[in-house]
Formats: C-alpha cells, structure tokens, sequence
C-alpha cells in the first residue's frame, strides 16, 4: 500500500515537471521566433485617446520589436488641472516624467495612511476654548470622536517633475494630478513578460472610476489569437457590457456593492459611473486639496534620510519609489565634449530589484556619439526626449536591422546582444532608454572599457588583418567611455542641452 502510494506520488510530481518543462519549453520557442527580427524601425504612437483633460497614447505592443521585447509602451499628457483617475495594470511599470510637474499617488495595499490632518483649524479651536471646562469633560471624548471622523488621512502622496524615474510594482493603483503651469508628460513602460505577470501576454489597466476606454486592444489583435478571435471577443465584451469600457465596480451588483461598503445605492451608482461619461483623464473643478508631503529640500532629505535608516527602505510600505535622474549633478557618465549618462538601477534604487527594470538617461551634445554597445542581459526600449538622432542596430547576421534618424517623441527597441550606434544631431539628443533587468550590463564596442581595448594587439592584427600598430592604435585611440565627441567636431555647441 505504502509502496503504491509513493510510486503515485513519484509518477506525479514527474507528470507536472515534464509538463511545466514542456510549458516553459514552449514559451521560450515562442520568444525565440518573436526575436526573429529583420528590420526595425522607429515608431510614434499607433493609438490615440483624447479626453477632456489630456491624452493616453500608446504604441501598438503586437509589433515585432514589442513582442521579442515583452513590454508595452504609453505616453500621458494630462493637461493643467488635471486628475488621471485611479488605476492598475496587471505589470510592473517604470515611468519617466518627460515634462511638468505635479502630483502622484500610490496605493501600498495594507500599508498605513501616513498623512492625515492632525490638528484643528484656528476657529474651531478657539470656540473649543471659550467652553467651559466641565462642558468639555463631560462631552471630550464624543467630540474627539466626531472630530476625528472628519479628519482626513490618505496614503502618501509625491511630488513629481521631469527627471523623475518612478517603479509601480503590478496591481498597485496610482493616480496623478497636474498642478502646474504647462502640460504633465509621462512616459510609461509596462513589462509584460515580467513573471509578476500572471495573466496573458496582454497589457491591462483597470480603472478604479470613470468610463475608460480601451487604451490597448483597439489597436489589434491580442498576442497568441488570430484577427478573427480576437474580433469575436471584442463583439462579445461589446454585447455583455455596450460600447464603452467601465470601472472594475461596474461589474458588481449595486445592492451587493452598496451593502459590502455600507453605503447607500445612490453612491454605489456613483462608484460605478452609470452617469458618468468622462474617460480617463478629467478636469478638475477649482485645485485638489490634500494633505502633501514638506517642500523644502532639508525636509525632503531628512525624510528620506530617516527611511534609510537600518534597511527601512527594504520594506514594502517604506520603499523609494521614485528618483531624479535628470540632474546634472547626477551623471555617472560626464564629458566636457560630449555630454552625459546617469543610470538607475536596483542597486540605486532597491525596488526595481523586485520589478527586475532599470533606466539610463542620457544627453549628448551635438555630433556626440554614444559608444557602440551590445546589452548582454536585457532588451533597450528607447524613447526621444528631444533633439534627434542618427540610429543604427545590427544583428547576429551582421545585418543592419535599423538604419534611420530618431527625432522626438519617436521610440525604437534594441533586442537583447543587438549591437546598437547613436550619433547626435546638430541638435544634439536627449533620451531616457528602459532596460528589462533590474542590472542591465552593456559590452562597449569603442572607448576605454571596450572589448576591443581588453583584447591583446596580436589577437586584433589576426582578427582584422592589421599590423600590431594599427592594433594599437585601434585600441587606444579613444580614452572615454560612453559618452564620445565626434572626430569631426572638435567644439560642442551645448547651451541649450546644459540648462535641461
């Protein structure tokens, strides 16, 4: 008996490993074949959401490139006065702010509400005052209470400007307000091959309020589904639920909904927008008023300083979500001639280790060169912030997959080990590259840490047919690292790349 059980066990667990072999057997065969990539090119946005604060748009991630990637890519304008409503998606999310300034908040689920208005407002204290003492002992604790009750508290909310690199772990709800003066751009990467993925191969926001419209599915079919599937899907979701998408408290009973929240139906209805047709992005009547974080930078950094004590930022509630990279003070990388590059990465900032992405910010001067490289660990998406450039990408085949001038607001993925070449333009080139691991490592192909310079002169005139000078030559020729000036440009024209 015991023998035939344990026999039962054994041929179990051997069923489920050949099977979970074959599974992930076959999820890398389909992500060989989604890398089969002979021509790249550089994108703009495929889809295009107007609401009536802002736009959502977002390129079409069933191309190629995205696929071999596994990630999906949006642009957010929210315009001034604006409140992009409260949402998730089922990936992580790394988000850079191309522009503006503003506010954005994080939902920690079960973490405390750490902001919360404490103190009373001038009047109501000196009315408390004027009570006499045995009318305040009798009715304190009721008026503590009530008092209490109208107190807000809300999680922590941050301020944001352009620089900033934000990680948003999957199903973590945000939302973000435009307080200031010009539009508030954010560019958000979302890695949907990432295992903390546990859905399809489709990114998925879920919104919290409005009647959102489908910011992805619009643009095609669904990775994995032929055109005809995901047509009939889509006429079946527009039968069940009419022609536009609605909030995740849409779907539940209204009674149902009203009871679980102790609420009357009147505001159940409301959570679930039957009379609401805003989408996304909406505009705000007069400014939002909430508790928001110190100002000041010593308060800032004190702040920060007291969370860094004894490894508290390794805990979830108390985690760095955010860091600017946009500072020239920040730069790992500095040329006088050419420009700069700051990295961002889990060692700098602990969260992305748990979201396994990273970032590299650079800004090359004009006819600046970024030195040829290969990413040995993870795919590059890049995205042009300003100014333009000339971009080459090169295979396995030694084949030029990608040969064209990148200018703003254009985006273009270099697939892992693709050898990739940028050279600025007169205008010079300002970037933010997305990288999917959290420690992604580059092999240089020119400059002072290149491959080139650690292979011995009697290997390179062998490779390359070249006397033992030129080899030399070859090796020691360029003394930077990433960021290289131009042979032909011998003075950079750079005020304007300075001030950014």
């Amino acid at each position: 008996m015991a023998r035939s059980l344990a026999l039962s066990l054994c041929l179990l667990v051997l069923f489920h490993g050949c099977l979970a072999y074959r599974q992930q057997s076959q999820y890398s065969q389909s992500g060989q074949n989604e890398c089969q990539i002979n021509q790249l090119q550089a994108r703009e946005p495929d889809n295009r959401i107007e609401t009536e604060a802002g736009r959502i748009e977002s390129w079409d991630y069933n191309q190629d490139d995205f696929q071999c990637a596994g990630v999906a890519v949006q642009r957010i304008i929210v315009e001034r006065n604006g409140l992009h409503l409260p949402s998730y998606t089922n990936t992580p999310r790394i988000v850079y702010v191309v522009q503006g300034r503003g506010h954005l908040g994080m939902v920690m689920p079960g973490c405390p509400e750490t902001f919360e208005e404490s103190e009373q407002s001038d009047e109501e204290q000196q009315g408390s005052q004027q009570q006499p003492s045995q009318g305040r002992q009798g009715q304190g604790q009721q008026g503590q209470q009530e008092s209490f009750e109208q107190l807000d508290r809300h999680q922590r909310v941050r301020r944001v400007k352009e620089g900033d690199v934000i990680a948003i772990p999957a199903g973590v709800t945000t939302w973000s307000y435009n307080d200031g003066d010009q539009s508030l751009i954010f560019v958000s990467l979302l890695d949907i091959s990432n295992n903390h993925n546990q859905l399809d191969q489709n990114p998925r926001r879920f919104y919290l309020a409005g009647n959102p419209q489908d910011e992805f599915n619009q643009q095609g079919q669904s990775r994995g589904q032929s055109r005809q599937q995901q047509e009939q899907q889509g006429r079946s979701r527009r039968q069940q639920q009419g022609n536009n998408n609605n909030n995740i408290f849409a779907g539940f009973d209204t009674r149902l909904l009203a009871d679980a929240l102790n609420i009357d139906q009147q505001t159940a209805q409301q959570l679930q927008g039957q009379n609401d047709n805003r989408p996304q992005i909406v505009r705000v009547q007069g400014r939002l008023d909430f508790i928001q974080p110190p100002e000041s930078m010593r308060e800032e950094r004190q702040l920060q300083g007291q969370q860094g004590q004894n490894g508290f930022e390794e805990v979830f509630c108390h985690m760095k979500i955010k860091q600017n990279i946009g500072k020239p003070s920040l730069a790992d990388v500095f040329s006088p001639q050419a420009g700069r590059i700051s990295t961002l990465n889990g060692f700098s900032m602990p969260i992305l280790r748990h979201l396994r992405l990273s970032a590299e910010r650079g800004f090359l001067y004009n006819n600046a060169i970024h030195s040829p490289h290969w990413n040995l660990n993870a795919h590059e998406i890049v995205y042009v912030i300003r100014g333009s450039a000339r971009v080459q990408v090169v295979n396995d085949n030694g084949e030029t997959i990608l040969d064209d001038q990148v200018r703003q607001g254009q985006l273009f993925v270099v697939p892992q080990n693709h050898a990739v070449l940028q050279k600025a333009m007169s205008n010079g080139y300002e970037y933010i590259a997305f990288k999917t691991d959290d420690n992604a490592m580059m092999n240089t192909m020119a400059g002072r840490t290149s491959v080139l310079r650690a292979l011995p002169d009697v290997v390179l005139a062998n490779a390359y047919q070249m006397d033992r000078e030129q080899a030399r030559n070859l090796k020691y020729n360029r003394q930077e690292t990433l960021a290289l000036s131009s042979s032909r440009s011998f003075q950079s024209q750079r005020s304007w790349w300075a001030v950014a």
